[in-house]
C-alpha cells in the first residue's frame, strides 16, 4: 500500500514539473554480503517507485576523508534528496561512524541518524525532522491497526539510536506513556504485561516469552537472529526477539519475522526520500534558483568605475557556484571571487533543457565604443536582480594589450560591471599566458624542424625523431598518424624503405607560406615586422617574422569555438602552419605538437566563473579578436550556462565591434559548430554614434566631443539613423528578433532618446526601449529586460546567411553585399592566389571569417552611415583550420597594436595602503 502511494506521488510529481525525479544515493563503503543484499532491496523498491537511485561503492581502502569528501559532493548535488550511508563501514582504516552520519545534510538524511535530526525528534519536531525507517515503519503499521496511541502504554525494549531510543521519542510525541526496557530491567516480563504497544528491538533471539505479553496486545518484532536449524539448508533459520508462536495467540496483532518489519523499514526510506523530494520542490521550483542579490548604493555624479567596484563586496564564489546549481568537485576556486568550473558540469546536465539564447552587439560604433559590455551586464542585473529569473552573462576575456594601451577595461561601466574589476581586467586565472606558450611552442617546433631538417640527413633525422630506447625502435601515437596521412601504414620502424623514411622526416616546409607568428600580450608596435635566427648559433638560418597580440592567436580561436577536451585537440592538430615547397598543408600534427598543445591548454578550456555588481553569475572565457577572428566568448560557456538557467531562464552574451562583424559572426560561425540556436538580439544604440553617421565631426579617444554631440540636434541624429537601420536588417537577416537598447548618455535629449525609439520600431525593430543602466544599475535596464523576454516568446525562424559548399569567393560575396551593402568584391592577385589554393587543399567549404575595420560598414573607416554601391576589396585570405574558418584581409590592419602617445598604464598603481590597484581600467 505505501509501495502504491509513493508510486502514485511520483507520478504527479513528474506531471506538475516535467523532467523532476526524486533522487535517492547510497553510499557503501567495501563489499559486505549482507549490505549488498540490503542495498539491492532499497535499489529495485526505487526502480518500482520512480525514484532515481545512485549506489556508490567505495573501497575497503577507502579512508574517512574519502568518505567525508563524497559525502560533501552528495550534499550539494541538487538531483539527490535523499541520501544514507549504508551501515556498517567496511574499511581497512579507523572511519568514526558518527562523524561520517553527522556528514550527512539534514534535510537529506532520510535515514534519521544525525544528531540534528535526532534531536529534533527528541524535542517532539516531528514535521521538520526525519525519523530512523525503521521507528517510522512501526509507527506505519501500528496506524494500520487502527487502534488509537493516544493514551496507550507502550513499553519498548532496546535503546540503539536506530531504532530503540527513536521509538521511546515517536510513541512519546504520538501521546502514548512509554517505558523503555533494556538488558538491565530487572522486571523485564512484568513490564512487557503492561503493555498495549510492545516493541521489541534487543537482539536477542525470541527472548519475549509468549506468556508475558497482555492479551489484546499489538506486538512489534524488530529483531533479525539466526538459530540452529537442521531442518533448513543453511542449518539455522530466521527468528525475531519475540517467540512469535506463542506470542501470536495472544496479541491482537504481530509482525512475523522475516517479511513485517523490514520490508516496511524499507518502504519507509522510500517514503522519506519522497518526502524530501516533495520539501525540496516546496523550497526550490526545479530550474529556480535560490540566489542572494546584492544590493546597489547608486550616487550622483556616478563614481568612477574602480570606486564602484570597490565599494562592492563581492559574494564567495563558491556561493555563486553552489546558488546557480553547481557542484564543489565540479569548482576549482582561483582566490575567494574567481573559479574555473570542470566541464564534467555539463555532462552531468546534458538532459537538462536549454534556456533562452540573447546576443548582445551594437550599430558601428565610434572609436569609444557604444556601451555593449555595459548594456550586457545591465540587461542580466535586470533580469536576475529584478526579475528574479535564472540567468548567465557570457563574456570574453580582454587582453592585457589594449588594457595598458587606449581601451582601458572591458568589465562594463558605471553600476554595470564585472567583479572585481582588476581580476577581470587582468591575468584572471592565466588562460592568456596558457595561450601564449601553446602559440610559441608551435612557432618555436616550425623554425626548429626547419633547422634541423636543412642540417641532418634522412637517417640522421629519422635516428633522432625515431630513437631507439633500450635497443627498442617505437613510433609515438602522433607519428602513427603522421604515417597514415602519408598512406603508410607500417607499425616496426625498422621496415620503412628510404623513400618512406624521406617523406616521414621531411616536413620541407616553404618559409613564404609561413603564416603561423610569435605571440604576445602587450602592445608593441616594434615587433611588427622582426628578423629571426641571427645568431651564429642558427647558422645563417634567419628569416623575417613579426609578433602578433595573444588574443589573435588562432590556439585562442579554437579554444572559443571547441565543444570540449578532445574536439580542442583535434582541431590544434589541424590548425595550419605553412605549406610545403609542393604546395600541401603543413599543420600542428605534422609537428608533433599536438599533444604538447592539448597538455598546456588543459585548464583554460575550463569557464571561469565571476559575478556582476548585483551578484548575478558570469561567465569569463576566451577573447578571440573580433576582425581576423570570430570576436566571441567560448561555445563551451554558453553550453553550460544554457544547460544550468533551465529552459525558461537566459543566457546573454556578447559579439564583438558592430553587428556587421561579431553578431555576423555569432550567427555564421559559433552557431554553425555549437549548434546552438539563438532567440533574441539585442542591439545597443547611441545618440553619440548615430550623430557620427548623420555626418558629424569625428569623435576621437582622449579628444574632448565637439558641441555637435553635447547639444540636441535630431537632424544630424535622423540622418545617422541609415547605420541603425541597416544594422537591424543585418539581424532580421536571420530571422530572430531584434531589440534595441538605446544606451543613454547624459548629454542626450528626451526627444533625441524618443526619436532612436521610434526610428528603430519603424526600421523592423521588434521592440526599442532606453536605457540607463551605466547609471541605475540593473533597475535602468529593466524596459529592456520586460522586451526580451517578450521577444523571446516571438516567433523565430534562424538561418545561416549562406550554405558552406559554395565556393569560396560567393560566400565573400554574399556577406559584402547583404550585410555591408556592397555593390560587388575585388580579389587582388594574392587573395585569388589563396582561394585556389585553399580549395585545392581541401578547405574550400570552410566558413568566412571576414577582416575588415569595425568602425565602418564599408572598408574604409571614413565611410560613416550605411554606404552602398561600393566594391569591397579583398586584398589577402588567410587560413585558420583549426578554428574552422578562412579569413579574407578587406584593406590593411594590424594584428600587433601600439601604444597611444599616452598610454592607460600612466593612469594605473598599486594604492599603497591596500596593496589594490588603482587606476582608471
Amino acid at each position: 500500500q505505501v509501495r502504491d502511494r509513493l508510486k502514485q506521488q511520483v507520478v504527479e510529481m513528474k506531471e506538475k514539473f516535467p523532467g523532476f525525479r526524486p533522487g535517492l544515493a547510497i553510499l557503501q563503503v567495501g563489499n559486505r554480503d549482507d549490505s549488498n543484499l540490503y542495498i539491492n532491496m532499497k535499489l529495485k523498491a526505487a526502480a518500482e517507485i520512480g525514484i532515481s537511485a545512485n549506489h556508490i561503492k567505495l573501497p575497503n581502502t577507502a579512508t574517512e576523508a574519502d568518505v567525508l569528501k563524497c559525502i560533501a559532493s552528495l550534499n550539494a548535488d541538487p538531483a539527490v534528496h535523499g541520501f544514507i550511508v549504508q551501515l556498517p563501514l567496511d574499511s581497512d582504516k579507523p572511519i568514526n561512524t558518527e562523524k561520517i552520519t553527522n556528514a550527512v545534510a539534514p534535510e537529506k538524511d532520510v535515514d534519521g541518524l544525525s544528531s540534528i535530526n535526532a534531536g529534533k525528534l527528541s524535542r517532539g519536531d516531528l514535521g521538520d525532522c526525519f525519523i530512523p525507517c525503521t521507528p517510522k515503519g512501526c509507527m506505519e503499521l501500528i496506524r494500520q491497526t487502527g487502534v488509537q496511541v493516544t493514551g496507550k502504554r507502550a513499553v519498548v525494549i532496546g535503546r540503539s539510536k536506530i531504532v530503540g531510543a527513536p521509538m521511546h521519542d515517536l510513541l512519546l510525541w504520538n501521546n502514548a506513556t512509554v517505558t523503555t526496557c533494556h538488558s538491565k530491567t530487572s522486571t523485564l516480563a512484568e513490564e512487557v504485561g503492561k503493555a498495549d504497544i510492545l516493541v521489541v528491538a534487543a537482539g536477542k533471539a525470541e527472548m519475549v516469552k509468549g506468556e508475558w505479553i497482555k492479551p489484546g496486545a499489538i506486538v512489534i518484532d524488530c529483531g533479525i537472529n539466526h538459530v540452529p536449524d537442521s531442518t533448513k539448508a543453511s542449518g539455522k533459520r530466521v527468528v525475531g526477539d519475540v517467540a512469535y508462536n506463542t506470542a501470536k495467540e495472544k496479541a491482537s496483532y504481530i509482525t512475523p519475522v522475516p517479511g513485517g518489519v523490514g520490508p516496511m523499514t524499507v518502504a519507509m526510506l522510500m517514503q522519506s526520500t519522497v518526502e524530501s523530494a516533495q520539501r525540496f520542490l516546496e523550497k526550490f521550483q526545479p530550474g529556480k534558483w535560490t540566489i542572494q542579490y546584492n544590493q546597489l548604493t547608486l550616487k550622483m555624479p556616478v563614481p568612477s568605475d574602480i570606486e564602484i567596484s570597490r565599494s562592492c563586496i563581492p559574494k564567495p564564489i563558491e556561493q555563486v557556484a553552489a546558488e546557480v546549481g553547481l557542484l564543489p568537485d565540479e569548482v576549482e576556486l582561483y582566490g575567494q571571487t574567481k573559479a574555473k568550473v570542470q566541464l564534467s558540469a555539463l555532462n552531468r546536465l546534458k538532459n537538462q533543457p536549454d534556456g533562452k539564447y540573447v546576443v548582445v552587439t551594437g550599430i558601428t560604433p565610434t572609436p569609444l565604443g557604444e556601451g555593449k559590455s555595459t548594456t550586457t551586464v545591465g540587461l542580466v542585473q535586470a533580469l536576475g536582480a529584478h526579475l528574479h529569473q535564472n540567468v548567465f552573462a557570457c563574456v570574453r576575456q580582454p587582453s592585457q594589450g589594449p588594457t595598458f594601451g587606449i581601451k582601458g577595461g572591458a568589465a562594463g561601466g558605471g553600476y554595470c560591471q564585472v567583479v572585481p574589476m582588476e581580476e577581470f581586467n587582468l591575468h584572471l586565472t592565466g588562460d592568456i599566458h596558457a595561450i601564449t606558450a601553446a602559440n610559441n611552442l608551435v612557432a618555436a617546433a616550425i623554425d626548429a624542424r626547419m633547422f634541423h631538417e636543412l642540417t641532418q640527413s634522412d637517417q640522421a633525422l629519422y635516428n633522432r625523431l625515431v630513437p631507439s630506447v633500450n635497443g627498442v625502435r617505437k613510433f609515438s601515437d602522433i607519428q602513427i598518424r603522421r604515417l597514415q596521412k602519408l598512406g603508410i601504414y607500417k607499425m616496426d620502424p625498422m621496415a620503412l624503405t628510404k623513400e618512406e623514411i624521406n617523406s616521414f622526416v621531411r616536413l620541407d616546409i616553404d618559409p613564404g607560406t609561413i603564416t603561423w607568428q610569435r605571440v604576445l600580450d602587450t602592445n608593441d608596435r616594434f615587433l611588427r615586422k622582426i628578423t629571426i635566427g641571427q645568431s651564429p648559433t642558427e647558422k645563417g638560418f634567419s628569416r623575417t617574422a613579426q609578433f602578433d597580440i595573444t588574443v589573435s592567436s588562432e590556439i585562442m580561436a579554437v579554444l572559443a569555438l571547441a565543444d570540449g577536451l578532445d574536439d580542442m585537440k583535434k582541431r590544434f592538430g589541424r590548425m595550419v602552419v605553412a605549406s610545403s615547397k609542393k604546395g600541401l598543408p603543413v599543420t600542428a600534427d605534422d609537428l608533433g605538437v599536438t599533444g604538447a598543445l592539448a597538455v598546456l591548454m588543459k585548464d583554460a578550456i575550463k569557464p571561469n566563473l565571476m559575478q556582476t555588481l548585483e551578484g548575478t553569475p558570469v561567465f569569463v572565457h576566451a577573447g578571440p579578436f573580433a576582425n581576423i577572428a570570430h570576436g566571441n566568448s567560448s561555445v563551451l560557456a554558453d553550453k553550460i550556462a544554457l544547460k544550468l538557467v533551465g529552459k525558461d531562464g537566459f543566457v546573454v552574451t556578447e559579439a564583438g565591434f558592430g553587428a556587421d562583424i561579431g553578431m555576423e559572426k555569432f550567427f555564421d560561425i559559433k552557431c554553425r559548430y555549437s549548434g546552438l540556436r539563438p532567440h533574441v538580439v539585442v542591439l545597443v544604440a547611441t545618440v553619440r554614434a548615430l550623430k557620427m553617421h548623420g555626418g558629424g565631426p569625428a569623435v576621437t579617444a582622449g579628444v574632448p566631443l565637439p558641441r555637435e554631440y553635447t547639444e540636441e540636434n535630431l537632424q544630424l541624429l535622423a540622418n545617422g539613423c541609415s547605420n541603425l537601420n541597416k544594422q537591424i536588417q543585418n539581424a532580421r537577416l536571420f530571422g530572430v528578433p531584434v531589440v534595441v537598447a538605446v544606451n543613454a548618455f547624459k548629454t542626450d535629449t528626451k526627444a533625441e532618446l524618443a526619436l532612436v525609439v521610434q526610428k528603430a520600431k519603424e526600421a523592423g525593430a521588434f521592440d526599442a526601449v532606453e536605457c540607463t543602466h551605466w547609471a541605475d544599475g540593473g533597475k535602468g535596464a529593466l524596459a529592456l529586460a520586460q522586451a526580451v523576454q517578450r521577444a523571446s516568446q516571438a516567433p523565430s525562424s534562424f538561418r545561416f546567411l549562406y550554405n558552406t559548399e559554395l565556393p569560396v569567393v560567393d560566400k565573400i560575396r554574399i556577406i559584402a553585399q547583404q550585410v555591408y551593402g556592397a555593390r560587388d568584391i575585388e580579389l587582388l592577385p594574392e587573395a585569388q592566389e589563396k582561394v585556389a589554393i585553399y580549395t585545392k587543399q581541401g578547405f574550400g567549404n570552410l566558413p568566412i571569417c571576414m577582416a575588415k575595420t569595425h568602425l565602418s560598414l564599408s572598408h574604409d573607416p571614413e565611410q560613416k552611415g550605411a554606404p552602398t554601391g561600393f566594391v569591397l576589396p579583398i586584398r589577402d585570405i588567410r587560413a585558420s583550420v583549426g578554428a574552422g574558418f578562412l579569413y579574407p584581409l578587406v584593406g590593411t590592419m594590424s594584428t600587433m597594436p601600439g601604444l597611444p602617445t599616452r598610454p592607460c598604464f600612466y593612469d594605473i598603481d598599486l594604492d599603497p595602503v591596500s596593496g589594490g590597484v588603482n587606476g582608471l581600467f
